[in-house]
């Protein structure tokens, strides 16, 4: 394999590892925030103790996060010279603004919600919550603006010439407010909320069905499937405004996701199949001219296909990319399917009283850890051939100086530290959920690995 197809394998690796953790830590401090509005609005001893378990956890989650994201900001610098010099301003506004307006405040207030039960009032805690909840999502906000300019770039002009040429911002706010930024934003936050709700449903399901600390997780369980519904709910409107963008922006992405070809004809929308690329075909159960329907709201306006495009200017993988869209599609779906069928349960006095029930549950946390990479994988994969949408290609983003060997050897180590920092996750991870709940103060991510050490 070449050095592109490399540093691109390595990027999407390190950044999939890394964004298990994000989308948990955005979600489970919305969690932590309603569970300690409880405890304040109730005063129930047993709200408080869910609440300092769940901070253990975050805080293990937010430890892993950190530490598999800096991996990122250094292949940048190795793997993608001509990218980082070419997107340096644009990035370096955006990340310069998650350093002060989210990274600050959630570190800033991490040390309270950690170490302040005892030393800080209730309501001077349940205000640190919040503001490390909000830090985490003002970060989202930061990394997908920075992303999203990637997507369909804008506040910029051009300066520099031939390999030297860079964008630089001409208007902050409108780099920010990009066509397709709020849009992905949404999207994205929501996905997060989903994830740690359904971590919060899967923890308390398992504890249901082992028949332990029954009270405590029958509450936690409810209030993480009103989380988890309304954001599976929410999660409709804001993929179909995504999808909506999609087509006004990068049409060519839009005609990936359903493998349409023909800009003459209605676009299908297909439930699953398989595209021949060779015969410019898709193979499936599909509703005819259901993606027409859903942009323009009848059966027939055409929708342009990837035949519009020059070979060179649309991705390649058309097969790959329509499987992970219709897999995040069915995921979401999925997801939704079952917290409405747990809703209806708990409106007939039923939800508990089914054991299958609660063990889907305990594993329905990789329903939205899955339904989260597809996207990516849809969105990353759907831009191609273009690092910058209609401006850099991905193949002259490279870095000139790096061999394929050199990628190579990296991508092998990177694999092995994270596959052991994944075990080492997992592995504390189950130990706190298998310790259960207690009434002791909640024991810091530093000191947990501290003592595992020591054992």
């Amino acid at each position: 394999m070449d050095v592109e197809i490399l540093s691109r394998i390595q990027f999407a690796f390190t950044v999939s590892f890394h964004y298990i953790y994000p989308p948990l830590s955005i979600g489970l401090g919305v969690m932590l925030v309603v569970m300690e509005g409880m405890y304040l609005k109730t005063g129930k001893k047993i709200y408080e103790t869910m609440t300092k378990f769940w901070i253990k956890i975050f805080a293990l989650i937010f430890g892993i996060g950190v530490a598999t994201g800096i991996v990122m900001e250094f292949e940048f610098g190795t793997n993608w010279a001509t990218y980082s010099r070419y997107v340096g301003d644009i990035f370096g506004s955006a990340l310069a603004a998650e350093g002060i307006f989210a990274f600050a405040l959630e570190s800033g207030f991490l040390g309270l919600l950690l170490f302040g039960w005892n030393r800080v009032s209730p309501k001077v805690h349940f205000f640190s919550t919040i503001m490390v909840a909000l830090g985490s999502m003002f970060s989202a906000i930061w990394i997908v603006v920075a992303n999203s300019w990637q997507q369909t770039p804008a506040g910029f002009h051009l300066v520099g010439h031939g390999m030297k040429v860079r964008a630089e911002v001409t208007d902050f706010w409108a780099m920010v407010f990009n066509p397709s930024s709020m849009d992905r934003l949404s999207h994205v936050l929501v996905g997060a909320f989903l994830a740690g709700s359904f971590l919060v449903l899967s923890v308390h399901a398992y504890y249901l069905l082992k028949n332990r600390h029954e009270e405590i997780s029958k509450k936690a369980f409810k209030l993480a499937l009103i989380v988890a519904t309304i954001s599976g709910l929410l999660q409709l409107v804001t993929g179909h405004n995504s999808a909506d963008g999609v087509s006004k922006n990068q049409p060519a992405k839009l005609a990936a996701f359903e493998g349409h070809y023909d800009s003459l004809k209605v676009a299908d929308m297909y439930l699953f199949g398989v595209v021949n690329q060779d015969k410019k075909t898709v193979s499936g159960l599909k509703i005819p001219g259901g993606l027409t329907f859903l942009l323009y709201q009848n059966f027939t306006t055409p929708v342009k296909g990837l035949n519009a495009f020059a070979v060179n200017d649309r991705p390649k993988q058309i097969n790959a990319i329509f499987q992970v869209y219709h897999l995040m599609i069915a995921i979401g779906v999925t997801i939704i399917g079952l917290t409405l069928f747990a809703v209806f349960l708990w409106w007939r006095g039923k939800l508990f009283q089914y054991k299958w029930l609660m063990a889907i549950f305990s594993y329905s946390v990789l329903l939205p850890q899955l339904g989260n990479q597809m996207g990516w994988f849809s969105a990353e994969m759907g831009r191609q051939p273009w690092v910058v949408y209609g401006l850099l290609r991905t193949s002259d983003a490279l870095s000139k100086a790096v061999r394929a060997d050199q990628v190579l050897f990296s991508l092998i180590l990177f694999t092995t530290v994270y596959v052991l920092l994944f075990a080492l996750f997992i592995y504390l991870l189950n130990k706190k959920i298998k310790y259960g709940f207690s009434e002791a103060e909640p024991v810091p991510i530093i000191e947990t690995i501290h003592d595992q050490t020591l054992n």
